[in-house]
């Protein structure tokens, strides 16, 4: 594994294509990504504005109801700095909005969840490494050692009725 160059988050046009999935979200339409997508509420860490994103689910414990995520730009991601800075919020998966604890996990961890990840999704795996900006063979190994570079962060329910980051609306 090799790392050829971080992509910029987008910007102009790529921008708004990125950021389309929000607005089906708001139009309640979120049921269309089925499990792997979710709507983030995070709090803009400077500016204390409510904040959305759209990001993938790398995986979802139905045991205790969490998901797990990936800052595929890296740890400046603006919505991964605002986690660790707000990490109590909520996200919207389909219909359902959960109130949420973000916790980033460690670089092994990482690195487990990118290799069981590639093979669940060969394809969109291979996109997305390329598309980070790391060149891969495509071994369980090599998609663990890009894992490792990568900030991911679990999404915990919450039991408590308040949504954080204007979640409810």
């Amino acid at each position: 594994m090799e790392i050829i160059k971080r992509p910029d988050p987008p910007t102009g046009i790529r921008r708004l294509l990125f950021r389309a999935p929000i607005h089906l979200y708001r139009m309640r339409m979120g049921w269309l990504f089925g499990g792997r997508l979710l709507l983030l509420n995070h709090t803009g860490r400077v500016s204390g504005k409510r904040r959305q994103v759209v990001i993938e689910v790398v995986e979802h414990d139905r045991s205790d109801g969490s998901y797990v995520v990936c800052s595929g730009f890296g740890p400046k991601a603006a919505w991964y700095r605002n986690l660790l800075a707000t990490p109590r919020t909520s996200v919207q998966v389909g219909l359902r909005t959960l109130p949420v604890t973000a916790r980033p996990l460690g670089t092994d961890e990482g690195g487990d969840f990118m290799a069981r990840y590639a093979p669940r999704h060969p394809r969109a795996a291979r996109k997305l490494v390329r598309f980070m900006g790391f060149s891969v063979d495509g071994t369980t190994e090599d998609y663990r050692a890009v894992g490792r570079q990568l900030p991911f962060v679990r999404l915990s329910p919450r039991q408590d009725p308040d949504l954080g980051a204007g979640g409810g609306h």
